[in-house]
């Protein structure tokens, strides 16, 4: 159950960081709908009377930066729906799996409401039952019992006696030091490993030594016969094996459970031919009530949904900036490239505005790609301001902050100065930037080389430990 819980948590954990994106971007995953009415409702709510719960400085950054042709307050709500929704979604699962898991627990139960446990026939086998009581006042146990299959009758016995095969085990003291000193428990087993034998055990003192191998406490060493019967067939074969029982000192707690479980042990053993077996509700006039143990993991699965949930909700604000980061980082690689071609455009005789639009213009030879190259977006972002009116020197200047980039900002400055001075170097001062810009790429692909080589070195080293270990150990095992 519990590896079914951190699946639950992983699964949960991968639904958030897979959807959360797609999501902002558009409204779609038909399975989360249910969920997004209710987390659109509990937005409303809360965000009308606690609107700091909704609200954060850095994700709208975030956000804006990510996505700049939307509404700043739209795509805030549709963010912190989407998140709200997940983290339902994943409760919603967590409490499904523990209600399942609860029902399942509850199918194992075999003790009915008045105190019956039905018998299996011979071909389930024995059933263990985990069983606890309440006796007397304030007094408990819990006990482990082997429910036997329903005993066959004589005529079921002749039938199946072909198919039945007993073996005379050759230890049966279990724990026990001899035959002669016997404290705990003997392993009277039913059969022995793959043999097809059968084996019948009779105690000649069952108040000592139960045919089930139980032993019962006693107050002075006592001798005790056991008998064993093979049978297979019309094949019939007996031994006897003499056994002196031990007594061993127990506290009172510890008498008074070996009486409670000793006298379980004895209706079970006589209810055998029975179809129920009606466990005892009297033990020295005390009433006695028995409940079966279960394993029963819904709460512990409910609290790993709840976690789930809760650290789904917690890390989209992480997953969020850190896509914020990436973008950064595509937008720096795209940059020697724009400038390059906006060196080469006007020292072509193309004039600033017709470069850009140029330049941006590309972006749409990469279709499916956009988010590859964030940087042909807030250009082609850009043209659109050119376009509607926005002066061409605000554009730029807008341009430049969008990014959040000092590269771009200082593109931006150079390309609104030349506009309001009339510079006539710009194509020289670009072709400066241009090999600067190809120095410092160049610089940082150095960097992340010896980054990657750094990295390495654990790998590296670890594998001369193995390399070592398999070298040194056929040495010193020739020595």
């Amino acid at each position: 159950m519990y590896i079914i819980g951190g699946i639950v948590f992983i699964c949960g954990l991968s639904l958030g960081v897979l959807s959360r994106r797609e999501s902002v971007e558009r409204d779609g995953n038909r399975l989360l709908l249910p969920f997004r009415k209710m987390a659109l409702y509990i937005y409303k709510k809360l965000c009308i009377r606690s609107k700091q719960f909704f609200s954060s400085a850095q994700v709208e950054r975030d956000l804006h930066c990510l996505y700049p042709e939307e509404g700043k307050e739209r795509l805030t709500a549709r963010y912190y729906v989407n998140k709200l929704s997940i983290s339902l979604a994943v409760l919603f699962l967590g409490t499904l799996f523990g209600m399942l898991v609860r029902y399942n627990s509850q199918k194992e139960l075999l003790l009915d409401e008045e105190g019956a446990i039905s018998r299996g026939n011979y071909r389930e086998g024995s059933v263990k039952v985990g069983l606890k009581t309440d006796y007397g006042e304030g007094e408990s146990g819990s006990f482990q019992i082997e429910v036997a299959p329903r005993r066959l009758t004589e005529e079921e016995a002749l039938v199946l006696s072909e198919e039945l095969w007993n073996r005379l085990p050759e230890y049966i003291l279990g724990q026990n030091e001899s035959p002669d000193r016997v404290f705990c428990d003997l392993a009277l087993e039913e059969s022995y490993g793959d043999y097809p034998f059968l084996l019948e055990w009779t105690s000649r003192n069952p108040a000592v030594v139960g045919s089930t191998g139980r032993v019962y406490p006693v107050e002075e060493a006592v001798p005790v016969e056991m008998a064993v019967r093979m049978t297979y067939g019309e094949l019939v074969r007996e031994e006897k094996l003499m056994l002196t029982v031990m007594p061993v000192p127990l506290s009172a707690a510890e008498q008074e459970y070996a009486e409670l479980e000793n006298l379980l042990l004895q209706s079970e053993y006589e209810s055998r031919g029975e179809e129920v077996w009606r466990l005892p509700g009297q033990w020295h006039g005390k009433t006695v009530s028995w409940q079966q143990e279960t394993e029963d993991y819904s709460v512990v699965l409910w609290g790993v949904a709840v976690v789930a949930a809760v650290s789904v909700y917690a890390m989209s604000d992480q997953d969020l900036h850190r896509q914020q980061e990436q973008r950064k980082k595509r937008m720096q690689s795209d940059y020697p490239e724009i400038i390059h071609k906006l060196s080469l455009y006007i020292s072509a005789g193309m004039t600033i505005r017709g470069a850009f639009q140029k330049i941006a213009g590309d972006c749409g030879q990469k279709k499916g790609k956009e988010d590859l190259h964030p940087a042909y977006t807030e250009m082609r972002y850009a043209c659109r301001e050119l376009h509607s009116g926005v002066s061409e020197a605000s554009v730029y200047e807008h341009f430049g902050k969008r990014t959040g980039l000092q590269e771009y900002i200082r593109l931006s400055t150079l390309l609104a100065q030349n506009l309001k001075k009339g510079n006539g170097t710009l194509a020289e001062r670009l072709r400066e930037e241009t090999g600067r810009v190809w120095e410092e790429r160049l610089q940082s692909c150095k960097r992340l080389g010896e980054e990657a080589g750094t990295k390495l070195l654990v790998p590296m080293v670890l594998m001369l430990l193995v390399v070592m270990v398999m070298i040194m150990i056929p040495a010193f095992s020739a020595m």
